[in-house]
């Protein structure tokens, strides 16, 4: 699906993101009532993140990067963190594919490097097979040594891919040949347009090696319980706790911090005005996170290399290249406070320190009090598409 060109409109939320916030207004929050817990286990034992693996990470649709990566026509990236070799392009006609990043030959790794690249053209090192951005196998040298070859049979092998609300989605198998079924996603993509994600820029990127699970790593996205504590040199004082409604979208869950005080009457159908006092959150099954600040929005990817390491490819989306040094400025403070400080130096520092205590073993549970049910949730969320992918 190609997103290149939308039209500027007023922004205004879903019903999905109004109810929350009128939750959060008429202070209906999603506190729960009772302790719960978590298996240590999910978190320390190699073979469940193996079941993950082949039930949640190798089947699901899920975000592996935002469309503004390949902002225009042309341009192809190689991404390697799902433990396969992928190459991500967009056409001529803007419409961007996930190929396997491989020639079609003899197997050659096709494109090097991490960074994107303009490139009509896919050319092989090894025998300069050429292939467009497409996937079609454009030429070969001495095709007659190849006789019967039909080249239109050798274009590169592409794996199911959407784009939708500024992001681009990938289903790594589709075991009966069939669509894969993205009508969750599909909703979880219209209230990131609703974000106008589609239509901004990517600012900067940047990929963190943490050296802890991927559940825990989002386990501090789904509470509110640590936000003054573990944030409050950077980004506590603006939270309060408990403020927090949340439902699901199929297996996504979708949240709100809301500033009770700051809501009175305030016009919740203008977006702008209120992710000035809500901050949604949106945590996928598979591992990815949306943080949309007041005005700029962070997609942050996660790719398990083991039970315990957890690649993380941060993205911060602006609404506009900036026009000026202040302007530039501007965005660089606020990629720092986050990336640098609130997420790596504070919440993947959490994770690791978490990984770290668990593998002692010294504890058989995590003990989750009412402010953090989320975790609990998204872990059922979890245990369910592991039986359904068994």
């Amino acid at each position: 699906m190609n997103e290149l060109g939308t039209e500027n409109r007023p922004l205004r939320p879903t019903q999905g993101q109004l109810a929350l916030a009128q939750a959060i207004a008429r202070e209906e929050t999603r506190q729960g009532d009772a302790i719960t817990t978590v298996p240590a286990s999910v978190y320390t034992d190699p073979a469940y993140w193996e079941r993950e693996k082949a039930a949640i990470f190798d089947r699901m649709p899920q975000v592996i990067a935002p469309g503004a990566l390949l902002p225009e026509p042309g341009m192809a990236v190689p991404h390697d963190g799902t433990g396969r070799p992928l190459l991500l392009t967009r056409d001529a006609q803007g419409i961007v594919h996930v190929f396997l990043n491989v020639c079609r030959h003899r197997g050659t790794r096709l494109v090097e490097g991490q960074d994107v690249q303009c490139a009509k053209r896919l050319v092989c090192p090894y025998h300069a097979w050429t292939y467009a951005v497409d996937g079609r196998l454009l030429a070969l040298p001495r095709p007659d040594t190849f006789p019967g070859l039909e080249k239109d049979t050798m274009g590169l092998v592409e794996l199911p891919s959407r784009e939708m609300g500024g992001a681009i989605w990938l289903c790594p198998v589709s075991e009966d040949d069939s669509d894969p079924d993205w009508s969750a996603t599909e909703e979880v993509a219209a209230d990131w347009a609703a974000f106008g994600m589609a239509d901004h820029v990517l600012f900067r990127r940047k990929t963190h090696d943490v050296a802890g699970n991927w559940k825990l790593i989002m386990d501090a996205f789904l509470e509110s319980y640590h936000v003054t504590r573990l944030h409050a040199k950077t980004i506590g004082p603006f939270f309060k706790d408990g403020m927090t409604a949340g439902d699901m979208i199929g297996p996504h869950a979708r949240s709100a911090v809301g500033r009770l005080e700051d809501m009175d009457g305030l016009d919740l159908t203008d977006m702008a005005a209120l992710r000035r006092v809500v901050t949604y959150a949106y945590q996928l099954v598979p591992g990815a996170l949306l943080i949309p600040s007041p005005d700029y929005l962070n997609l942050l990817v996660m790719m398990p290399q083991s039970h315990d390491r957890t690649l993380v490819e941060d993205f911060m989306l602006i609404p506009e290249e900036p026009q000026t040094d202040k302007a530039r400025d501007h965005w660089e403070r606020s990629w720092k406070l986050l990336d640098s400080r609130v997420f790596a130096s504070e919440d993947f520092r959490a994770a690791e320190l978490g990984q770290q205590g668990l593998a002692s073993g010294a504890v058989g549970h995590l003990t989750l009090g009412t402010l953090e049910t989320g975790i609990r949730r998204y872990h059922e969320t979890v245990e369910e598409a592991l039986r359904s992918g068994a």
